[in-house]
């Protein structure tokens, strides 16, 4: 009886097409350990899933590689999804994993806590990096959505604290694929190409994947970069995440953002009267310590000296008193026209000097409008004027070259 022989490949092939044929063996969810786990500079990944019993080589291609959220590691316990089917090379049955989840707690909890493992080894969250906001900021970056709360609480408590700050849009995306990407570069752009004196970064509430923009690497090293203070103001007071770390203020909501960056001008002017009043009740008080002592050591001549002595000295007190009255009034000038000085410096920056003499604010949904550019003809804008507003239509723009 003859036999025929098959070559290695017919049958390597042949076993192959009857793993192929089997429905089970695709999409299938497969737990273990992970071992010898390696990522080649193709971007490729080979290991070995394993139990106490059995083995199973696996292989994850970039394109299915490219999208883990956490780094894996040796011993981690994961969850593989794929197929199996057969390398012919090397006649052995492997997995070809699409997907891979840790077992046992969240991918992005993962995610989240080697990052920020990571990045505090690098010292990236450290208090000697963090710096001081400004004691007086004239202009605030803004890096948020234009849509939604966010932007309108910052305004609004910002406009009621003090009225003269100024404050910049740098509109982004906050959630999605690009949400990090265009956070980075608002960061960068005021840094860059448009200093300011503090930047507020951040967003509504809303789920760990909505926050999730504001725990990607690149977010957190560009607020860490920047030169500008930074203030984060992410979700609501219970939401934590990366750009909290780093940043150099965290705010619980937008609107303590707005709080921590914006100096109450009422408060300000209470305290420069307050600096005011006790200089002048302390500069009294020198004077009065002084003149005493001055009375006491005439008192004492006049006891122990002769008349005509004692005149002299009389005489030279009644000059030192002259000086004294002359220094107290020059010092009381001084201050008083450094006070006249700054108050005139503020009323500088009142806007509604500038309408007084015929100019007036224009203003498009709400926000100031800095050039022709954003208009078109049919347009709506509000103008403000020194006694009122109203609204005009823009019947024809017209360009400066």
């Amino acid at each position: 009886m003859t036999v025929r022989a098959h070559s290695v490949s017919e049958l390597t092939r042949y076993i192959k097409q009857i793993f192929q044929a089997e429905d089970i063996l695709h999409n299938i969810a497969v737990e273990g350990e992970l071992s010898n786990f390696k990522r080649y500079p193709s971007g490729h990944c080979y290991f070995t899933l394993k139990d106490k019993d059995a083995s199973l080589k696996c292989v994850m291609f970039k394109s299915y590689a490219g999208g883990l959220r956490f780094l894996p590691e040796n011993g981690m316990m994961v969850i593989l999804t794929g197929s199996i089917s057969v390398y012919e090379r090397d006649g052995v049955y492997q997995l070809y994993a699409e997907q891979m989840l840790p077992a046992g707690i969240g991918e992005m909890h993962l995610a989240y806590e080697q990052l920020k493992e990571r990045l505090e080894k690098e010292g990236l969250f450290a208090a000697e990096h963090k710096a001081s906001l400004p004691f007086y900021p004239h202009v605030i970056g803004v890096v948020t959505s234009r849509a939604g709360a966010v932007l309108r609480d910052i305004y609004r408590v910002s406009k009621r604290r003090n009225p003269y700050i100024r404050l910049v849009l740098y509109p982004v995306q906050v959630q999605g694929e690009s949400a990090a990407a265009e956070i980075s570069r608002g960061i960068r752009f005021f840094n860059e190409k448009y200093p300011v004196d503090v930047l507020i970064v951040g967003r509504g509430g809303g789920s760990r994947e909505d926050l999730w923009a504001f725990n990607e690497e690149p977010v957190v090293r560009a607020i860490y970069a920047s030169k500008i203070p930074v203030i984060s103001a992410v979700g609501h007071e219970t939401d934590t995440t990366l750009a909290d770390f780093v940043s150099d203020v965290r705010a619980s909501t937008p609107s303590q953002a707005a709080e921590l960056a914006v100096p109450e001008r009422a408060q300000l002017v209470y305290t420069v009267h307050n600096m005011e009043r006790n200089l002048q009740n302390a500069l009294l008080h020198h004077l009065q310590i002084k003149k005493r002592q001055l009375h006491q050591a005439c008192s004492f001549y006049r006891k122990k000296t002769p008349e005509r002595l004692l005149a002299e000295h009389w005489q030279r007190a009644d000059h030192l008193l002259f000086q004294l009255d002359s220094h107290k009034r020059m010092g009381l000038e001084r201050k008083e026209q450094k006070f006249l000085a700054a108050s005139a410096q503020l009323e500088l920056l009142n806007p509604l000097r500038v309408l007084a003499r015929g100019y007036g604010i224009v203003e498009q949904a709400g926000e100031p409008l800095h050039s022709v550019k954003a208009l078109c003809e049919g347009n709506i804008v509000q103008v403000t004027v020194q006694d009122g507003s109203f609204s005009a239509m823009v019947q024809k723009v017209k360009r400066i070259k």
